[in-house]
């Protein structure tokens, strides 16, 4: 089937949700944003109690129904506690190293909703005034926010509300080049937010009839482990994440291609439904590589782990400096988009 994705639609809306705050556990706005997507592209949708969304395409069959998922929730971290100097110390949301959200913006949010900004920084930051950031280690206790406010100490933090517990988002910093390379913080996994939607919004306006039902799970805990570990439509036979391909050394992705992962931390992902995919990108000319992820899950592993009797598969586009400054190319899009479609057409 002729398949013509302009990736416009989705690079802009990509553009949106990186630019809504969503750290796992602070999720409500960017799912709102996707929802609200939805719903103007005319697809119904719902919120699981656990705050996920699932939007729905009914396909010919009813009964066997293929569910494809991206998270909106990205790293983060929350304040663990305020320091004597009104500098704000962390705990990490999600798995990251220190040294990569070195110097980077972020944003406290306060119970209250007020917003802050500050900096993240190592706690001798200042080449003039100490030597120690040349080989000390970037850890928990040697990071830190310094606000921007006029704060002297503890409590001149606690008056503007700031407490524990409260979250801090980093800014995405989000660039698109001329040359295709999208350079953002948490293109995973929002980047394949917006691809679903884009390819969902192709069927929807070319009338297109899928031979099984569809649905789309965006969950909100995946950096954490368990955003797809409940809420999985129970007609699914088939789970296939959307989700980052990995890029660097002994790896076959890159940032323009599409990788099918063959395995990652969970085990092997099922090789029947891995080779369909591989079949399906060789039909349609789709630039593929297969892959292993050696330090990964998905949201696939997650509800196979939580007991859905599913066939599970991953497919995303090359991501190089995971979680870290993260980069892709619109090419690994387009052909992310070109297998996620030709897949859902399938029989």
């Amino acid at each position: 089937m002729k398949f013509e994705f302009n990736p416009t639609y989705t690079i802009n809306f990509m553009q949106k949700l990186l630019n809504t705050p969503s750290a796992s556990g602070y999720t409500k706005d960017a799912i709102e944003l996707v929802k609200n997507e939805f719903k103007t592209l005319g697809i119904d949708s719902y919120l699981t109690n656990k705050g996920g969304l699932i939007a729905t395409i009914k396909g010919e069959n009813d009964e066997q129904q293929r569910t494809i998922s991206g998270h909106v929730d990205t790293l983060g971290a929350m304040v663990r506690s305020i320091k004597a100097g009104g500098t704000l110390r962390l705990t990490p949301v999600g798995g990251y190293m220190w040294n990569a959200i070195e110097g980077e913006y972020c944003t406290i949010i306060t119970d209250e909703g007020k917003k802050y900004t500050g900096t993240i920084l190592f706690h001798k930051p200042s080449t003039h005034v100490s030597r120690a950031g040349r080989t000390e280690k970037r850890e928990e206790h040697t990071m830190e926010v310094r606000l921007d406010e006029k704060v002297k100490n503890a409590d001149d933090v606690k008056k503007l509300g700031i407490n524990a517990g409260n979250f801090v988002c980093f800014d995405p910093r989000c660039v698109v080049t001329e040359s295709g390379f999208i350079k953002s913080r948490h293109l995973d996994d929002k980047v394949n937010v917006a691809t679903i939607l884009g390819v969902a919004k192709y069927i929807v306006e070319n009338n297109i009839k899928l031979p099984y039902t569809l649905n789309m799970f965006i969950t909100n805990y995946e950096e954490v482990g368990h955003g797809a570990s409940y809420g999985t439509p129970q007609k699914t036979v088939e789970f296939l994440a959307i989700d980052m391909g990995c890029v660097g050394e002994d790896l076959n992705g890159s940032e323009y291609e599409v990788s099918i992962c063959a395995k990652d931390s969970s085990g092997p992902y099922d090789y029947e439904l891995r080779k369909k995919l591989q079949n399906i990108a060789k039909d349609n000319g789709v630039d593929y590589c297969v892959d292993i992820f050696p330090f990964y899950g998905s949201d696939a592993s997650a509800a196979l782990r939580a007991g859905a009797n599913i066939k599970h598969a991953l497919i995303g586009p090359g991501v190089h400096a995971s979680h870290s400054m993260e980069r892709t190319h619109t090419d690994g899009v387009v052909n992310t988009a070109k297998l996620l479609f030709h897949y859902l057409v399938s029989k």
